[in-house]
């Protein structure tokens, strides 16, 4: 029985590995689809997250059986609901991206932005696609090191946010106000990507450590 839980759980970090590997192509492919008002992109992200959906139904089933069946304790306990809360975030970060590749849809065959505005969205496509993947080292290897007095990730994308922010005060006698509330939840929908990839650094050194994620120090300043 031990033998069997044990390569669950295994299971259950590769599926989670992969999870996180879909969310960093789509990170990537909805860059590429707001920079290049890319069709094929923007479909291909929508692919990608309704794979992450499903796989995240699988999660969720697999570990309401184990916690079911093997009632574990301590560690592996820990393991079984990190899993679940971890798929969580990797499935909202899908909804995210996909939202943003839905706009892109909606804009064809122009772009959403103008080309300054669209510069700042980019570089927080490509930033919530490096954030994916680290989170998908830290799950691949059950291990991540705190983020110090402020998380980098996070402090990257305020100082994308605060360039955004004067790219639309700059565009904005030119601009519509409902264009610029369009871009304003496409930043917001990149930005809590990033959000998403915090939680999961957090909840992974709950694994390691056994530290709640609320325990832990705090992202900002």
């Amino acid at each position: 029985m031990r033998t069997q839980f044990t390569q669950e759980l295994i299971a259950l970090t590769n599926d989670l590995t992969l999870m996180c590997r879909l969310t960093h192509d789509a990170a990537e492919r909805v860059t590429d689809a707001l920079v290049g008002a890319d069709l094929t992109a923007t479909y291909e992200v929508f692919a990608l997250d309704e794979r992450l959906q499903t796989m995240y139904s699988a999660c969720e089933a697999r570990t309401v059986v184990l916690l079911a069946l093997q009632a574990p304790v301590a560690r592996d306990l820990r393991h079984v609901v990190t899993a679940i809360q971890i798929a969580t975030e990797l499935s909202h970060i899908g909804a995210l991206v996909s939202r943003v590749a839905d706009q892109v849809y909606q804009s064809h065959p122009g772009h959403v932005a103008p080309q300054g505005i669209l510069d700042v969205l980019a570089a927080m496509g490509r930033l919530a696609a490096d954030r994916t993947a680290l989170s998908g080292r830290a799950v691949a290897t059950g291990h991540q090191e705190p983020p110090g007095e402020q998380d980098p990730g996070v402090h990257a994308m305020e100082v994308l946010h605060k360039q955004l922010h004067s790219a639309l005060a700059a565009a904005a006698p030119s601009q519509p106000t409902t264009a610029a509330i369009t871009i304003a939840l496409l930043a917001n929908h990149l930005e809590r990507c990033v959000d998403h990839t915090a939680r999961i650094d957090r909840l992974i050194r709950f694994l390691d450590t056994g530290i709640p994620p609320t325990a832990q120090p705090t992202d900002n300043p």
